[in-house]
């Protein structure tokens, strides 16, 4: 992966950016996603934001090779606070776990007044995202799921909005887990990633029965059938 040639998750989050905003990349590593996205025209100043040393210096040097130096600003912080209140239109961070992104939304949030939109893509716990979303009035406009290299990721999309719209109609908890786009969908890597996950409840739950019974194991059990219950509801190959 470099400059030119992202990976495909990162080039999937790209085509989320819209073209023209000023955007900040959280969690930049070595900033080939603003260092594309600028670089290609589609927007005209970024930021490349990262918390420790080496990914900071790595991008920094990756800005200056790319000779982007007067349209990408590389700064160190944790998260949102390497941004200025309306200096960017959209924010992407990409490659965490979604409890740690919506925890840079949360202690951020002060900057994302101005910001129009939010490019999310979680590693793991999507949901931890869609409750944040809610919680801050931002609604869930899109969703995209792809694989790559052995490996799932969702794209969350978000803007200012109706937070609740796009559950409605739906059952709440499934579509918090399972995402209300995605569930729609039903693609094949979708099925392929709650089939898996699936099995893996399947397997936990088949441990918990081996336990000793307490009110512990009764409520993880319950949880986890619960969680299968959904699943299995979820994959079924009609589509919505």
């Amino acid at each position: 992966m470099n400059t030119e040639q992202l990976s495909q998750r990162l080039a999937r989050v790209a085509e989320y950016i819209p073209d023209g905003a000023a955007f900040a990349d959280i969690g930049s590593d070595h900033a080939y996603l603003p260092c594309h996205v600028v670089s290609k025209g589609k927007v005209p100043f970024a930021v490349a934001g990262e918390v420790a040393e080496g990914p900071f210096q790595s991008a920094r040097n990756q800005v200056n090779q790319e000779g982007l130096g007067d349209k990408i600003a590389v700064r160190k912080g944790n998260g949102l606070e390497v941004i200025e209140g309306g200096e960017v239109d959209c924010v992407a961070i990409a490659g965490m776990g979604g409890a740690l992104i919506a925890s840079i939304l949360e202690e951020g949030k002060e900057k994302l007044s101005s910001v129009k939109r939010l490019v999310l893509q979680p590693n793991i716990s999507a949901i931890s995202i869609r409750k944040w979303l809610i919680e801050n009035g931002w609604e869930l406009i899109e969703e995209d799921i792809l694989e790559e290299d052995g490996k799932i990721y969702e794209i969350l999309v978000a803007e200012h909005g109706e937070p609740l719209r796009p559950y409605k109609g739906k059952d709440e908890n499934s579509a918090f887990l399972f995402g209300p786009f995605l569930t729609a969908q039903k693609t094949d890597t979708f099925q392929k990633k709650w089939q898996h996950e699936m099995k893996n409840w399947q397997r936990i739950l088949q441990e918990l029965d081996k336990a000793a019974d307490s009110e512990e194991t009764r409520t993880r059990r319950l949880e986890l059938g619960q969680k299968i219950s959904m699943a299995e509801e979820a994959v079924k190959s009609e589509k919505s």
